[in-house]
């Protein structure tokens, strides 16, 4: 189980550190995890479609501020999921 209790995954969410609540270990194997997902051929265009879909996309200078946050948060999980990935790869 990768948290402890809900208590702890909304703690997580509201801004505590995750890698707090689970062991080195767990996190060793969340990024196996994602690395033998993203492996795949069907996980390899998933990925990259994620890519496409915030990494190659430019907002406007009229574009609101929620929508550029949202944008970047977006980035940010991708970004997050391909270190993941790159971490499995290494472990």
């Amino acid at each position: 189980m990768l948290f402890k209790s809900k208590q702890n995954l909304a703690e997580s969410v509201n801004g505590l550190a995750y890698t707090a609540h689970i062991s080195k270990l767990e996190q060793k194997e969340i990024e196996r995890i994602f690395t033998r997902l993203f492996s795949t051929e069907d996980g390899k265009k998933a990925l990259a479609w994620l890519q496409v879909m915030t990494f190659h996309r430019a907002q406007g200078g009229a574009t609101p501020d929620e929508q550029i946050r949202f944008t970047e948060g977006q980035r940010a999980l991708v970004a997050n999921i391909m270190r993941m990935i790159d971490r499995g790869r290494s472990n």
